[in-house]
């Protein structure tokens, strides 16, 4: 058997193995009442919210309340479904918004690595882009995504896989978006070469992560936590970025923006029960972390290969 036909094997058989994620028993109940959703007539606007109308009735209008609930954390939006409002954890059309005049998608095939709920590629939507796939691993967000697609209808894609997978997967792209992901990752080089191995010739990556400043090319590596998040490993400088970029194989990096994340931004709401960003910083001093460490910021890059 060639490499190809083994590629393809090895994704068809993970497809079904994370299929089977969506039966686990904190899952399980979120795709039954998911499959009780009736079809029907709606419409959508998609701005910075993301908002679904038609006429329902209360009965249905309060099913759709109770379910949305059910579905807590909502990490990324805001959505509104009818007249529910999912004032989400994120604010995500700040840092959307500040994406999109830099994006390039006409007619091209985009992913979305780390895609959450889908809000950004919804939004992607409106740039008329070929083909729009979301890669993640959660059967949580997939479900909340397949919620708000019910009444969308949209022709995304949503595969419950990683950046990690982008090497077997069936089709590459022209351009890759990886927000917020890559400092969970513990070799951010390596995750760096597989969003690299995504893409077409000539592709494109717009990615955003957290970074200290300075101008050496250094790194912050957190003891246990940052910003009580456990699995935050580096946070780079820029050039330390811009390093990581080009050993990944990218020759251009283009610094796009550089931002502070806001309270405004990122904050508690009804809709996450639990702790947010004002939970996260020393509260003498919200310029670090609770651990003493630089607060979040942000660093927004376009990089080609």
């Amino acid at each position: 058997m060639d490499s190809v036909k083994i590629k393809q094997l090895n994704l068809e058989n993970l497809r079904v193995s994370r299929q089977k994620w969506l039966t686990w028993k904190n899952i399980s109940p979120l795709r039954q009442s998911l499959d009780t959703l009736p079809n029907i007539e709606t419409k959508h606007k998609i701005s910075d919210k993301i908002e679904i109308s038609g006429k329902i009735s209360d009965n249905l209008q309060k099913e759709i309340y109770d379910f949305a609930k059910e579905l807590r954390p909502w990490r990324k939006g805001p959505f509104k479904l009818f007249d529910t409002f999912i004032d989400a954890e994120w604010q995500s059309f700040i840092k959307y918004n500040l994406l999109e005049p830099h994006l390039d998608i006409k007619d091209k095939k985009v992913a979305d690595i780390g895609c959450n709920n889908g809000y950004y590629m919804f939004r992607l939507l409106n740039l008329k882009p070929s083909k729009i796939v979301g890669f993640d691993p959660s059967p949580h967000f997939k479900t909340q995504f397949d919620f708000i697609n019910h009444f969308i209808k949209s022709d995304i894609v949503f595969e419950m896989l990683g950046v990690e997978h982008l090497d077997i997967y069936d089709e590459k792209f022209d351009v890759i978006l990886c927000l917020g992901v890559l400092y969970h990752r513990s070799d951010p080089i390596s995750t760096l070469k597989s969003l690299k191995k995504g893409l077409n010739k000539n592709g494109t990556l717009y990615l955003d992560t957290f970074m200290i400043d300075g101008d050496e090319d250094i790194c912050l590596t957190p003891k246990t936590t940052y910003s009580k998040i456990p699995n935050i490993y580096f946070v780079p400088t820029i050039p330390a970025l811009t390093n990581w970029c080009k050993r990944a194989g990218f020759k251009d990096v283009e610094i796009l923006e550089v931002k502070e994340t806001t309270l405004n931004e990122q904050r508690a709401t009804e809709w996450i029960l639990g702790e947010s960003l004002g939970d996260f910083l020393d509260k003498f001093d919200t310029k670090r972390t609770i651990e003493g460490y630089p607060a979040p910021k942000r660093v927004y890059i376009k990089a080609s290969i």
